[in-house]
């Protein structure tokens, strides 16, 4: 990778904007030019050293092996050795890429997911830690509750599960259990599960009908299985198994769109109620129309929306019980007014000393100041609840209106159809960096009044993919 003393993205394509300017021509051709002056042959190197940039600032986490300090299994001197040695360093810019590129070819899909990462030690011993984000996705699927597994061998759950390669699906068995050991901690292992991985790499693990499918991200290319593929195989049994109420709805609005119906009350609510009646809703006080978990948006013309959330501490078991208090302590005068303008992460403090850190043991996101007092706490099924309903699983549905006799008729056109986020992935990607939170306090020095802005999650753009299926649009005649 080049090592050039290059500016910041944004500038660079200010930059670029001034060359454009002063010259005449396209932004194309601007960034080309801005690129060959850092050195680079042309616009898309140079944007994918940016890019590069970006995901080495992700770090994956290390991984774990609580197995061994809890004393689960025997250690012999020759197994410490190799238990010292585990990875500690982050994967190398190629694997980073590869993972990443199949995370959003999943989310492309809108397939839920988690990760984990087999060690040395967990293959030779046939153990694995069931991290946090496993057990959350294990629960999100009503597939396992570790939290209601009593502790010894006697409480095992032995399940089956198949790992998919691209030339083979291999029957295995998942072993599920909480070990005697201290607080018996979360454990799993998959049988057979060296013929798919080595230490190090990055196992998803998928359930559909109940059944754990495990696909190695760290040696598959996802975007360009073969069509006999059995990992593309279960793509797309996984697809139709979670998409019964969308054809089922889809399929309504094809048979609606046959021939222009008649409005049912005048307005900007007209087409929406009229959908609602069509399509058997009963009427109810929500302001959206509602099909079996599906939101019906529908206008006389196209309407999108890309954004995260915006959602307040949990004031009650916070130390800080409002944005203002927040504001008062770690705050800063600005001309007239006193501001708190900044930028949360969980990768390191900002220049007002805050940080983000994820309790996995209480499940709460926890903002800190100087690592050591405690300013705010966010529970995680409220952020996640949160992500949700700002997006929701939304056919977006266009229609033509037009006025026949005095009355007015809708002629169904289009549906978009935008799936709900993966939920599970929320906090992955907060611990990685990938998700901010921006405090936007101020309070005003003319009316000594305090606002709140946010706080708003954010991410950047380029990164929306690990987080949102693609939308999908059809033609409905």
């Amino acid at each position: 990778m080049k090592k050039l003393p290059l500016p910041s993205l944004l500038r660079f394509k200010q930059q670029a904007k001034l060359i454009k300017k002063e010259f005449g021509i396209s932004q194309t051709e601007a960034l080309e030019l801005a690129s060959k002056k850092y050195g680079f042959k042309n616009w898309p190197e140079c944007n994918q050293y940016y890019v590069d940039l970006g995901l080495l600032a992700k770090k994956t986490p290390e991984p774990t092996a609580n197995f061994v300090e809890d004393g689960d299994i025997e250690m012999s001197e020759d197994d410490y050795d190799i238990y010292e040695n585990e990875r500690s360093q982050d994967f190398d810019i190629e694997i980073k890429r590869l993972v990443e590129e199949n995370q959003k070819q999943l989310a492309k899909l809108g397939i839920e997911y988690s990760i984990f990462e087999p060690t040395v030690t967990g293959l030779k011993k046939s153990i694995l830690d069931a991290t946090y984000p496993v057990r959350l996705h294990f629960e999100q699927e009503n597939y396992h509750f570790y939290r209601k597994q009593e502790q010894g061998p006697e409480y095992k759950v032995v399940t089956d599960a198949v790992l998919l390669t691209q030339q083979k699906a291999i029957k295995s068995k998942v072993s599920l259990y909480r070990p005697v050991t201290k607080k018996g901690d979360p454990r799993m292992w998959f049988t057979k599960l060296s013929e798919l991985a080595e230490a190090g790499d990055q196992i998803a693990i998928v359930i559909n009908n109940q059944v754990p499918h495990l696909i190695n991200l760290s040696k598959n290319r996802l975007a360009e299985l073969s069509e006999c593929s059995p990992i593309k195989n279960f793509f797309t049994s996984y697809i139709e198994t979670h998409s019964g109420v969308s054809s089922e709805l889809l399929g309504k609005l094809k048979n609606l769109a046959k021939k222009p119906f008649k409005a049912q009350r005048v307005g900007d609510t007209a087409i929406g109620y009229t959908l609602e009646s069509l399509l058997g809703i009963e009427a109810n006080s929500s302001k959206l129309p509602d099909y079996k978990g599906i939101e019906l948006k529908a206008g006389r013309g196209k309407k999108t929306r890309t954004t995260l959330f915006a959602q307040v501490a949990d004031w009650k078991i916070s130390p800080c019980k409002r944005s203002a208090d927040i504001l008062n302590r770690y705050g800063y005068e600005r001309e007239d007014d006193f501001k708190l303008y900044c930028t949360i992460s969980t990768q390191k403090e900002n220049t007002q000393g805050l940080s983000f850190k994820y309790d996995k043991e209480k499940d709460e996101l926890q903002e800190w100041y100087k690592s050591d007092e405690l300013v705010a706490i966010w529970p995680g099924e409220l952020l996640r609840k949160r992500l949700k309903e700002k997006h929701s699983e939304t056919f977006w549905i266009e229609a033509r209106s037009e006025n026949i006799n005095g009355e007015e008729q809708f002629e169904l056109i289009s549906v978009t159809h935008t799936k709900s986020p993966l939920v599970n992935q929320l906090f992955p990607l907060i611990e990685s960096g990938v998700i901010t939170m921006d405090h936007l306090i101020k309070r005003s020095g003319k009316t000594n009044k305090v606002s709140e802005k946010g706080p708003l999650f954010k991410m950047n753009k380029r990164d929306l993919a690990l987080l949102f299926p693609a939308p999908i649009t059809y033609k409905l005649k």
